[in-house]
Parts: structure tokens; sequence; C-alpha cells
């Protein structure tokens, strides 16, 4: 990421206004699909996209929108950085997590088994 101290700073009445109204343009997407029942479901599934992307387009001319649009550019520069394990790699770990929950898990039952075996003989049974 980066060392930038961004002040933090109160909202203006124009961003409430965008956020506002980015989430009503997805809720009309989402009302109209329900309210429109009779036309084909593939219009009504358009029209849910379609107040989607309105919102997410007024949510992105907003300044959250420019700090959400930077922290994900940032986190594809970050994620460049990763080393991705090998397929054998990849395959050895896989291995290794099933033996140890393999092993875990016998210990466990093994546990319970005496425990189980235990309480039988003080309660007599």
């Amino acid at each position: 990421m980066n060392s930038k101290v961004v002040p933090a700073r109160g909202s203006s009445a124009g961003e409430l206004v965008k956020y506002v109204m980015a989430v009503l343009l997805v809720a009309a997407g989402v009302v109209g699909f329900y309210w429109l029942a009779q036309w084909p479901t593939a219009l009504r599934a358009l029209l849910v996209l379609a107040g989607v992307l309105l919102g997410a387009l007024v949510f992105a001319s907003s300044a959250r929108g420019g700090r959400t649009r930077e922290f994900l550019s940032e986190s594809r520069f970050e994620l460049r950085k990763v080393v991705w394990p090998t397929r054998q790699e990849a395959m050895r770990t896989t291995w290794v997590v099933m033996l140890a929950v393999l092993i875990l898990s016998l210990l466990l039952a093994g546990f319970d088994v005496v425990i189980q075996a235990a309480i039988k003989f003080l309660l007599g049974r």
C-alpha cells in the first residue's frame, strides 16, 4: 500500500446525495424486478443489472468511489508481488494438510473412546 496520510474530513452534502442516489438506483432495479412480474424474466434481470451498474457509476463518481478505485489499484499491484506455489508444492502441501487432519481426527476419536469408556466405568454401566 502507500504511506500517504489522508486527513479525515466530513462528507459534503453532494457526496451524501450521491450515496443515497446510488443506493436508490440499486433498490429501484430490485423493486422493479418484483414489481414488474408480468415482464419476461430476462428483461427484469436486465432492469436489476441496469440499476446496479448505474448505482456503481454514481458511487464511482464520489470521493469514496475514488478511494475505492485507488485501493483496488494498489491491491492489484501488491497481488503481482505474490509468489504463487508451483503445482507440485501445492499438491505436497495439500497432502500434508490431509494427513494432519487424518491424524488429528484419529487422535480425537481415540480420546472420545477412552473418555466414553471411563464415564461408563464410573457410572457402572
